[in-house]
């Protein structure tokens, strides 16, 4: 199983979306192995936006990423990363596509609900990034045989 790593951004929770992003996730049989509420600082952000930082707009998503804390999770599932971004949907919540979290419940480019891992070596870099290995839970969910065929676990 693979691993993928989310940001709730501070637009899923000023906006109270939490629960109705977490809940797509679940549904879709997605399992939560690590979650946790942080303060995001610029050191960070400068880090994870490391690509970004000389862009014009950046400044902005210092601004928009440190305002309120966020929710950082880790989910586990058969090709995670592939899955959560197709969930996901296009950075631009304009053009996403209706059925995805970004064009359900977003408006923006940028305040667009959440970040997720673009790659499997990314998503590796970013759960190493803000989550510790004791902060990783393995265990079974007691729905597995119901979500996957046995030679897909």
């Amino acid at each position: 199983m693979e691993q993928t790593f989310i940001i709730l951004k501070p637009s899923a929770i000023t906006r109270g979306l939490v629960g109705d992003v977490l809940l797509r996730f679940q549904r879709k049989g997605l399992q939560i192995t690590g979650m946790k509420m942080i303060k995001l600082d610029e050191a960070i952000l400068r880090e994870h936006y490391a690509h970004l930082v000389d862009r014009p707009f950046f400044p902005w998503i210092l601004s928009s990423m440190m305002a309120t804390p966020v929710i950082v999770m880790v989910l586990k599932g058969k090709d995670a990363v592939n899955v959560v971004r197709t969930m996901v949907g296009a950075t631009n919540s304009r053009v996403a596509a209706p059925g995805t979290i970004r064009g359900d419940f977003g408006m923006s480019g940028q305040e667009n609900i959440v970040h997720a891992s673009d790659s499997h070596d990314n998503a590796l870099i970013e759960i190493n990034r803000f989550f510790k290995p004791e902060e990783i839970f393995d265990y079974t969910l007691t729905t597995i045989d119901a979500l996957y065929a046995p030679d897909e676990k």
